[in-house]
């Protein structure tokens, strides 16, 4: 029986569908669905988003701008929830990507993991490693799914 849904999401077309698909699930079965954003730690520096770049322009660090985009594009997700009647819980992390997507479904006991068979970038991919390989091929017991273009 499935009542907890993990979908760890960065925003990505592929993650959008990949979230539209666990809702529907979660609506079918009665799940609860978790949704996860990780802010890749790797890419963060101590520098400032300039204020016209921001969404309320001010000056703010790198991580705060990056928070802000993760509420916004699991906002969406949130509502898409709510309209189909799908309990839903927002977390967004802090760390390495694949690390926080096990250590979170593991610790919020989760049934599945809905995911994306790939993210925002194809070359960042190749470079440092699929965040989906990764999660994948992670000793954990906690099946995926995973939502294909």
């Amino acid at each position: 029986m499935i009542s907890k849904i993990l979908v760890p999401t960065d925003g990505s077309k592929i993650a959008q569908k990949a979230a539209k698909y666990a809702v529907k699930l979660a609506k079918e079965t009665g799940a609860d669905l978790l949704l996860l954003s990780v802010i890749d730690k790797r890419f963060i520096v101590s520098q400032s988003i300039p204020a016209i770049a921001s969404p309320t322009h001010l000056i703010e660090t790198v991580e705060d701008y990056l928070k802000q985009v993760a509420e916004a594009y699991t906002k969406e997700i949130k509502e898409l929830c709510k309209r189909n009647n799908v309990q839903s819980k927002t977390l967004i992390r802090t760390g390495h990507p694949v690390e926080e997507i096990i250590k979170e479904a593991e610790k919020s006991k989760a049934d599945l993991i809905v995911m994306g068979s790939h993210g925002k970038s194809a070359l960042k991919a190749a470079v440092l490693g699929s965040i989906t390989m990764g999660v994948i091929h992670k000793d954990t017991r906690i099946p995926v799914l995973l939502v294909r273009k």
